[in-house]
């Protein structure tokens, strides 16, 4: 069920249609044309006696012009309104809001935070309690309550790049109401679900609502990017879509890991289709500088696929043994091998059968496996570079064969001392059967492969039992003989197969289970490839949090409470609570986490056999017609008026010159009214009402540096402060304003304040100088390192990171000289005596712009001008001081902890405001008796 087209704001209006008829019959006369007649007397007493002078009514086409005017007004006064929003809330129970928070929701997150905050609206004018509770949230307190404080958590939550967990919201949620059946239960869902038989709109109609509510967003720019394969030529893309009503072609870009684009491609997907692969040509040494693939124009964690090592294609070396066989390949040791690592690898022969001389040559093309099938012993003099590529980095695979198993048992390149000979398995001297193989373990590559089962081997190499021989098996038979064996040599291993790499000894190597082995093995190796002279640092088994993924798809280095992922689970990682999406490791080598795994799919919710209220969003898709209407009328009236004044002969006493004058200052006025901006709901430019609220009282304000946990405390800072004016002060401040130095008008605030960190973005040259501009027009920016704590341990006396910062941004301000506050100034005494400046730190002095005498410091003076400084700077982190949470308590402790510091961080912000507002008043006010008396003579 969806609402009306539209529907009129004031329907009794349109009761003036009746009057329309009567509205015709006065309109049927028009006023009588003027003529004028040449002299003849008897001309003029001919036309005196003519019975009718002028028409006795108006044309029709007029009339009908007035009639249409009339019509206009009185719709435009009825304010019909398009997609209008139902505002009513079904009575017995509190309003119920479950909203989705997950990656899909960041496109179009404001318009869903309006959505709520007009429930929530209709609630507080019906006095009912509301309860909130979000999806992609690990905590939820679903208790109902007042509807400030679900405005206050509507506000405060944000999209995360993480799929919703419905489940544990609907567990909080069932919990917090406790048996009540909730009125208006509102789901505000992405559309999609979460998993497989998502049952979550079953579970919110069994809540027993009166009315259940599905508001959606549009679903076509669901979109998301569920695999990457680097293929042999290009990179095969993988996306998935919520919608799949019509046909779409979506651009990719693949950036590098310093976010430029390099190479591009398309994914094509047909009517009715949800899943559609894609493909970005480029050269193999560019796939490999690949860091991340991305939709265009989707600013979403979900259209974003992050790659890592294991995406890279490896450069791998084949050799055998013996020379292969054209007239028959699959007795060939290398055939399989090439056929299962062609999709996946870079592959390498020697060009020589002299491995004396043809391994140095392979070595130096940095190689990043080595496969060697049935070789026995290598020449003497490759044993040391082979030794030295493997401890940088380097990964051998062995094979096993008639060669191998005669070789003799000091060979260095196997990771398990061998027995000689081997073992056979089903023939007629054996009395034991082939062997299949055991489950594999749950160490090493193929932990979480499934047991093939069509697996058998009649022939390997056996190991001598060791201590440590089942650490080192990766995969063994049934009987417990290892088959894959490995060993750690610094940064590489060495890895052994027990069979062959051809079919003669199992039929492993023709079976799929082959070919993924064979691929994990290849994907542990070194991505950069290997040299024998190059050192390489071994990879930590759980990997901490390297740079993770915001909801629109950026990277940042806030790693909040993401724990480290163990990489060695049974089963492939998903992202969730304590691993969101992101890059986990460090710079020298990471494992990437998307928000969706591979091959997923997006599917819509299931609705089936549920009675539900569908909507949609408010904001863009509900407008009026009411300007439009209004626009349309005046138009009429004009034409009207030009109509009457051509018929009363207006234009005809016009000179002949003024005519073409006159008749192009009516088309351009007409141009003009006609300019499609003006059909619009509103002629106003965007932003004027937020820039008469600001005009209205003094608003502190703050640079916003991008950096969310930096930005909350400014905020926190000055809304503390603020309060303190308030009830200290007869100033009583708007709430504060966060800035974009590069848009926002910054003449409405007498002070900005920035906190200045090294991890934000450098402001850009447009940016300072409009700061510049500002600062000579008289306003005033307290600048704060916020390094004061830091730089007590700074032994060195060198300037903290911050302190950089601020150096590269003054850099290309023109500032006065400064100088530590005099304690004569009137900063000192604007309100409070002061002899310091502190904040949640008390080292630091503040610094402002220094007198231009050089007057003894012992002496009364003054400030040497009537102006205030443009500019002040401190390390002492006073905004820390001043944040206050919810509840007005304090959010940051002050250092060392002393709460008289924090009252005198208040009262310098106090004496700060009054320096800014009144200048160098106090200062003056020693002037006072002499003034006194001399206006007494």
């Amino acid at each position: 069920m969806s609402a009306l087209p539209f529907a009129f704001a004031y329907p009794a209006i349109l009761g003036a249609l009746v009057a329309l008829p009567v509205i015709w019959w006065l309109l049927r006369l028009t006023p009588p044309r003027p003529k004028s007649e040449v002299f003849p007397p008897l001309k003029i007493l001919a036309a005196v006696l003519k019975r009718e002078e002028t028409p006795a009514q108006s044309p029709w086409w007029l009339t009908l012009l007035r009639m249409l005017l009339a019509a206009a007004v009185i719709l435009a006064i009825a304010d019909p309104v398009f997609n209008p929003r139902t505002n009513s809330l079904a009575a017995g129970g509190p309003l119920v809001l479950f909203v989705d928070n997950g990656w899909a929701t960041a496109p179009d997150w404001q318009r869903r935070v309006q959505t709520a905050e007009a429930l929530i609206d209709d609630a507080e004018s019906a006095g009912t309690p509301v309860a909130v509770a979000f999806t992609a949230d690990p905590t939820n307190n679903a208790v109902p309550g007042t509807t400030t404080a679900a405005r206050d958590m509507l506000r405060a939550a944000e999209p995360q790049p993480l799929v919703p967990d419905r489940e544990r919201a609907f567990e909080a949620l069932r919990a917090a109401l406790n048996g009540t059946k909730p009125g208006t239960l509102a789901f505000l869902s992405d559309g999609a679900a979460a998993k497989e038989n998502d049952a979550t709109v079953r579970q919110l109609a069994d809540l027993k609502p009166a009315e259940l509510r599905l508001i959606e967003g549009d679903t076509t720019r669901t979109i998301a990017i569920t695999g990457a394969t680097n293929a042999a030529d290009a990179m095969s893309v993988t996306a998935t879509r919520l919608d799949s009503a019509g046909a779409a072609s979506l651009p990719l870009t693949a950036q590098d890991a310093q976010g430029r684009a390099i190479a591009a491609g398309t994914v094509d997907f047909q009517p009715g289709q949800s899943v559609a692969s894609g493909s970005i040509p480029a050269p193999f040494e560019m796939r490999n500088d690949f860091a991340r693939v991305s939709i265009d124009n989707l600013a979403t964690a979900g259209s974003v696929h992050l790659l890592d090592d294991g995406f890279k294609r490896r450069r791998v070396v084949l050799l055998s043994g013996e020379a292969g066989d054209e007239f028959q390949p699959l007795l060939s040791p290398l055939y399989y091998i090439q056929r299962a690592l062609q999709p996946y690898a870079d592959l390498i022969q020697p060009n020589t059968p002299d491995l004396a001389a043809s391994i140095p040559d392979l070595l130096s093309q940095n190689p990043s496996v080595i496969i060697m099938a049935d070789i026995g012993r290598l020449p003497q003099e490759t044993y040391g570079p082979m030794q030295r590529w493997i401890a940088n980095g380097g990964t051998l695979i062995r094979f096993a064969g008639p060669r191998l198993a005669a070789a003799p048992a000091d060979d260095p390149l196997v990771p398990v001392t061998l027995r000689q000979g081997e073992r056979a398995l089903g023939g007629a001297l054996s009395w034991a059967e082939p062997q299949p193989l055991a489950d594999f373990p749950n160490f090493g590559p193929f932990a979480g492969m499934a047991k093939p089962t069509d697996v058998t081997v009649k022939r390997q190499v056996l190991a001598e039992p060791t201590p440590d021989l089942a650490e080192r098996t990766w995969a063994s038979l049934a009987d417990g003989t290892p088959l894959v064996t490995t060993k750690p040599i610094n940064a590489g291993r060495i890895v052994l197969f027990h069979v062959s790499a051809e079919a003669t000894w199992s039929n492993l190597p023709i079976s799929g289970n082959f070919v993924e082995m064979l691929r994990r093995i290849v994907q542990l190796s070194r991505s950069g490839g290997v040299t024998s002279e190059a050192g390489a640092a071994t990879t930590a088994e759980a990997l901490p949090p390297f740079r993770l993924l915001t909801a629109k798809g950026v990277l940042t280095t806030e790693t909040g409470t993401a724990r480290p992922l163990i990489p060695n689970a049974k089963t492939e990682p998903v992202s969730n609570f304590d691993n969101p999406p992101g890059l986990y490791g460090s710079e020298d080598g990471f494992t990437a986490l998307n928000v969706l795994p591979n091959n997923a799919e997006l599917r819509p919710l299931d609705t089936a056999g549920i009675n539900v209220l569908r909507e949609g969003l408010i904001g863009g898709e509900t407008w009026s017609a009411k300007p439009a209407l209004f626009l349309i009328a005046f138009l009429l009236l004009l034409a009207d008026s030009l109509v009457v004044m051509f018929m009363g002969g207006a234009f005809s006493r016009l000179r002949s010159a003024a005519r073409p004058a006159a008749i192009i200052a009516v088309a351009v006025s007409t141009t003009f009214f006609l300019q499609p901006s003006q059909l619009r709901a509103d002629d106003s430019k965007p932003g004027d009402d937020q820039i008469f609220q600001r005009l209205d009282n003094t608003h502190l304000a703050y640079v916003v540096t991008g950096e969310q946990d930096v930005d909350n405390i400014s905020e926190h800072g000055l809304e503390g402060l603020t309060e303190f004016l308030t009830f200290r002060t007869t100033l009583e401040p708007a709430p504060p304003v966060g800035l974009d130095l590069t848009k926002d008008e910054l003449s409405f605030y007498p002070i900005i304040y920035w906190p200045v960190s090294a991890s934000a973005p450098m402001p850009s040259t447009a940016a300072i100088n409009r700061i510049d501009a500002y600062m000579r027009a008289g306003g005033t920016v307290l600048f704060d390192t916020r390094d004061q704590f830091s730089s007590l341990d700074n032994n060195g006396g060198a300037s903290s990171a911050n302190g950089e910062r601020l150096q590269q941004i003054l850099a290309n301000l023109d500032i006065p000289p400064l100088e530590p506050v005099p304690s004569d100034h009137v900063l000192t005494k604007s309100f409070y005596l002061l002899s310091s400046f502190p904040g949640r730190y008390s080292g630091s002095p503040l610094w402002i712009e220094s007198r231009q005498d050089n007057r003894a410091s012992d002496t009364k003076s003054t400030a040497s001008a009537d102006g205030v400084s443009p500019i002040l700077i401190t390390g002492n982190d006073l905004a820390g001081a001043w944040a206050v949470d919810q509840n007005g308590a304090p959010m940051l402790p002050t250092v060392p902890p002393d709460e008289m510091q924090r009252e005198y961080s208040y009262r310098a912000g106090v004496n700060i405001m009054m320096y800014m507002l009144t200048g160098n008043y106090k200062t003056d006010q020693v002037h006072i008796p002499a003034l006194l008396e001399r206006l007494g003579q």
